[in-house]
Order: C-alpha cells, then structure tokens, then sequence
C-alpha cells in the first residue's frame, strides 16, 4: 500500500517535498481508499492530476476502467512508474495546464485529484470551461477553497467561481481531510468535493456568460459599474442598470446567480 508514512519516506529516499508543486502526500490508507471509490466507475476513464506518489492513482486503478495521470515533476513521475505496473495505467510527465484535454471529447470520463493548492482555481476552471463529457469531478482542495463552492450572495466566501460552479453543478462535501494525514503536514485542513453536472452544456452560452461573470468580479472592491467599465459601453451599462432596477453602488458579490442570468440574456 503505497498511502503510508514507511513507504512514502523510503521512495522519497533523499528528495524533499517540494513547495513550488505543492506536494503533500496523504498517508492515511482509508481516506485514499474512500475518495477512490466515490470518485471512479468501473466503466470510465478516471484523468487523475497530480498523482505525487501514486498513492491515490493506486486506488483508482482498483475502481476505474483506467487512469490517465498528469506529473508535473520529473522525480514524481520515475517514481510512480517504478512504483505501480499496471498497462491500464498511463503517466504523462506535463503540466496539465498545457495539456490539450479535447483528446478526452468522444468519450466519459472522470477527474479525481489531489489538487495542488496553489493551481486548485485555474485547473478547475479549464474543466469547468470545457465541453467534455465529465460525469463527476472529485477534489481535495483546501478547506476555505471548499467554502466557495457552495458560498451565498453577500458572504466573504462568495466570488465568480462559485457562481460558475453552481450554475454547473451539484455540488457535495464529501469529507474533511486534516492535516495531520499529510506529508509534510500543511499548515491548513482541507476538503473533498465532488461536483455532478446538471445543465446541458452549451458553448457558445458558457463562453459568453463564464466571461461576464469573472470580468465582475476583477476588481472585487470595486463597484459593479466599475467592472463593466473594462468591458461594456457606456449605453450597455445603463440599460443593464435599468431594465434591472441596479443600485450605481453595487458589487458583484450582492448579485445572485438569477441576477447574472437576466445580465447576460440582456447582452
């Protein structure tokens, strides 16, 4: 079992984690095992990020048709492909990022990671913005990141993504993971959440409705007006304002996800 302490410090050997990647490994057998198993489909392709060690990947491969893994660390990467011989397995030594992930378009699949914290929002939303057939998407991410999700209208915690990802998905915390079940200990809790799609995707919609939402929210303590000013004219601003009864004062977090929809129908 690859998601111990005894194993994850001798195939480190002399490496160290290291923070530019955000590495920390989980070693606590159950919880991998847990987030595995809600995660895969026997019958679907699971895209994994990150895989460090392969103490997750591990446990995918138990669940999933297969596991696709993105590295971006050349030392994770010869770890993972002495450590694990599976042919269902697939390791590409890439920042996913770069990755051209249309190659997944004709088929199911599902993503699973442990994201790294400094990447988390970027990544999530390369796959929220992409039109694949993605049934379930399932992440560790830190604890406070986890809030957004499901934030409300108003709250400290409420910004573009989770407007983004409640338009999209349903959206579950699956668990809490301490600290503790790390190594090296990160200095903060995190959280697995899974998002499941309920909309029909539509391009050319998300495109134009993804943009409006994230360019109101640049400038956060900045008024709503403020933002719009970077992006629309003068005239658009002012039927928006109207036709929806807008205060000049207000910012994007007071708006609701409803609020945006009749914004971008007005557009």
């Amino acid at each position: 079992m690859i998601s111990n302490i005894n194993h994850v410090k001798r195939v480190m050997g002399n490496l160290s984690a290291k923070k530019k990647y955000g590495q920390n490994f989980l070693i606590d057998s159950n919880i991998v095992d847990k987030i595995a198993k809600n995660a895969c489909d026997s019958n679907c392709l699971t895209v994994e990020i990150g895989p460090g060690l392969g103490g997750l990947t591990e446990m995918l491969l138990k669940y999933s048709k297969a596991v696709d893994a993105y590295e971006i660390d050349k030392d994770m990467y010869d770890i993972l492909i002495d450590s694990i011989d599976d042919k269902r397995l697939n390791v590409y030594l890439e920042d996913f990022m770069d990755t051209d992930i249309s190659k997944y378009q004709n088929q199911e699949i599902r993503v699973c990671s442990n994201l790294p914290y400094y990447v988390t929002t970027p990544i999530l939303f390369k796959l929220f913005e992409s039109t694949l057939n993605i049934s379930k998407i399932t992440v560790m991410v830190q604890k406070e990141v986890g809030d957004r999700f499901k934030a409300k209208v108003n709250s400290e915690d409420y910004n573009a993504l989770s407007i983004i990802v409640q338009y999209l998905y349903d959206v579950k915390h699956e668990m809490s993971v301490p600290k503790n079940v790390f190594y090296p200990a990160p200095k903060v809790d995190s959280a697995v959440i899974s998002f499941t799609p309920k909309v029909d995707r539509d391009a050319e919609f998300e495109k134009k409705f993804f943009s409006l939402v994230k360019n109101s929210f640049v400038m956060r303590r900045k008024t709503l007006h403020n933002n719009f000013k970077q992006f629309l004219d003068n005239e658009t601003i002012e039927k928006i304002y109207t036709t929806l009864n807008l205060d000049k004062n207000i910012r994007a977090q007071e708006l609701t996800l409803a609020d945006f929809l009749k914004i971008n129908e007005l557009l």
